[in-house]
């Protein structure tokens, strides 16, 4: 009938047909982030642009990894003979142990699979490690950094290749195919922010006194 002809479309089809300008402006986003960083993934393969600085860039991988981060700190902790540099790496490995927490709680949660040029030849991945968003280098390397730098007393080019060292962490991600270039952006700011809750929690003998008793 005339009147079946002219009923309204339900809501659903009225929002496909007529997509709102916030979810075209992410739709836009994620396909220039997607293009962009299978661009910059120069490093992905052997026959990538780089291929030949891929093994440059695994080593500079492992360098960003929370494995060798953890045990230097541990082992640095149980060496220390300094009640000063005991309460920085305490602090320094819970900051590591609160990173590899949100991390993976984040990647968990979002469940954002890596890019489709990467390959799964990580170093010491574990189930969480097939999700992309967020990058745990790039979390990993904003807070290291910024604890380096507070807590540390560097001469200035030291304090420069620690900043460089970071930004290159992160950049090696995307060349490396490992992550999209927003994966590499949020990591930086939540370790940015991360670094901001461990000097709120500060560990010392006045507030976590077991724990210092233990060293």
């Amino acid at each position: 009938s005339a009147g079946a002809a002219a009923a309204p479309l339900p809501e659903e089809d009225c929002m496909k047909l007529n997509p709102s300008f916030v979810g075209i402006a992410l739709s836009s986003l994620l396909a220039i982030d997607l293009w962009a960083s299978k661009r910059l993934g120069v490093c992905a393969g052997e026959g990538s642009a780089w291929g030949s600085a891929r093994p440059l860039m695994k080593v500079i991988e492992v360098s960003g990894h929370g494995i060798p981060w953890l045990l230097g700190t541990f082992y640095g902790l149980c060496q220390s003979d300094s009640s000063a540099a005991r309460e920085v790496l305490l602090n320094l490995l819970f900051a590591l142990l609160l990173d590899l927490v949100m991390v993976a709680v984040v990647k968990g949660l979002v469940r954002r699979p890596r890019p489709t040029h990467n390959k799964m030849d990580m170093f010491v991945t574990i189930s969480v490690d097939k999700y992309s968003f967020p990058s745990g280098h790039a979390t990993r390397a904003a807070l290291v950094c910024r604890f380096v730098l507070r807590h540390l007393v560097l001469a200035v080019p030291l304090r420069v290749l620690v900043v460089l060292w970071a930004l290159i962490v992160s950049i090696s991600r995307v060349m490396l195919g490992r992550h999209n270039m927003t994966d590499v952006l949020f990591g930086l700011l939540l370790g940015y922010a991360l670094y901001g809750v461990v000097e709120h929690c500060w560990l010392s003998p006045a507030t976590a006194p077991a724990l210092f008793a233990l060293w």
